[in-house]
């Protein structure tokens, strides 16, 4: 009785979100030149839309590599950690090479490294996820701008090549949507990982056998398939998905940021809350990636333009009110029956 309780509250609050959303939007249409008018002219606008795709990337391959990871039954929340240190490793290496493609890979496979490490501390030696991911993230945080520190005398790096702008001619100067047309390269493999995922999820052994060594490890025992290979390789999956968001992020504004929670600032963490929103899909944890980079896209230009009478540090923090907000309404979501168990293949078997 109290938990449908709790569920028609929290439904209530879910559709008072909804009803208040619609009222804000209908009141703009109306009266163009009120506050919601002039946030809905910001919003719908080219460089509206270009800034939330750019914005998604290092939180949409980061959610991606999560679902991988804690659909195998092990919780990464490491993935910020991941997200930091492939950032710098991306610039560090186009600076050395000159090739921002080499610097985009070797950018993913000290991802990967650093997931093997995590894969190994929690698989292997049977560590505490939670703690075990909160440790690659410390670690990175600190090691990245301490190296940026050695290497350029400060916690933030030279400037580097960036990734050249694919435009499509006639397309590119449609209205709003026209920024789907003229966007970084790594936009566009966003897309293409995120229907990958899905595929690789849905429709494949591999997919079957992740999903059922997070929901029931010892089924997947019994049928002959490695439980422990299985999660390896889902987690280093993850490694290499968030390394893409990581590098892709650094090397879009051709510099590493160390200071503070350096550039990617949350990004990680945000991404967990994308693929829990989503419900563990990556079509879903795109679209919910989407939600949050666009209010990130929105806060920035509701700053420039100067449009609500707050301080810019209130505005700063619509996109992070607005996961809160997504938790208590909507975070409802079911995890996997095994995620944070261990499970050696052969044991009670």
């Amino acid at each position: 009785m109290e938990r449908t309780s709790d569920l028609s509250t929290r439904r209530l609050a879910g559709i008072a979100a909804l009803v208040a959303a619609a009222v804000f939007v209908l009141w703009g249409l109306v009266a163009p030149a009120s506050t919601p008018g002039r946030i809905l002219r910001v919003m719908f606008t080219k460089s509206a839309l270009s800034a939330t795709l750019r914005l998604s990337v290092p939180i949409a391959f980061a959610a991606l590599g999560g679902i991988f990871a804690e659909k195998s039954g092990v919780i990464n929340i490491g993935l910020e950690g991941l997200l930091i240190i492939s950032a710098f490793t991306g610039v560090y290496a186009t600076d050395v090479t000159g090739d921002i493609w080499l610097g985009l890979l070797i950018g993913v496979v000290s991802s990967v490294l650093l997931a093997a490490l995590f894969a190994v501390v929690c698989i292997e030696f049977r560590a505490d996820q939670i703690i075990a991911g909160l440790a690659v993230w410390l670690i990175a945080l600190g090691l990245a701008p301490f190296a940026s520190q050695v290497i350029y005398g400060g916690p933030n790096t030279a400037s580097v090549e960036t990734f050249n702008t694919i435009t499509i001619p006639g397309l590119a100067g449609i209205p709003f949507f026209g920024a789907l047309f003229d966007a970084s390269p790594m936009v566009y493999l966003m897309f293409v990982a995120t229907v990958a995922s899905w595929y690789t999820l849905n429709r494949t052994s591999f997919g079957r056998w992740v999903i059922a060594s997070g929901e029931n490890p010892k089924a997947l025992d019994t049928a002959g398939v490695d439980v422990t290979r299985v999660r390896y390789a889902a987690v280093l999956i993850s490694g290499l998905l968030a390394g893409i968001g990581g590098a892709a992020l650094s090397l879009s504004l051709g510099q590493f940021v160390g200071n503070g929670q350096t550039m990617v600032n949350g990004k990680g963490f945000i991404a967990i809350v994308a693929y829990l929103f989503g419900n563990y899909n990556p079509v879903g944890a795109l679209l919910s990636t989407f939600l949050f980079a666009g209010l990130d896209a929105l806060q920035l230009r509701l700053q420039a333009a100067a449009i609500i009478a707050v301080p810019q540090s209130l505005v700063r923090t619509i996109p992070y009110v607005a996961v809160i907000v997504v938790l208590a309404l909507f975070g409802k979501t079911r995890l996997p029956e095994a995620a944070g168990e261990h499970y050696e293949s052969g044991e009670d078997r």
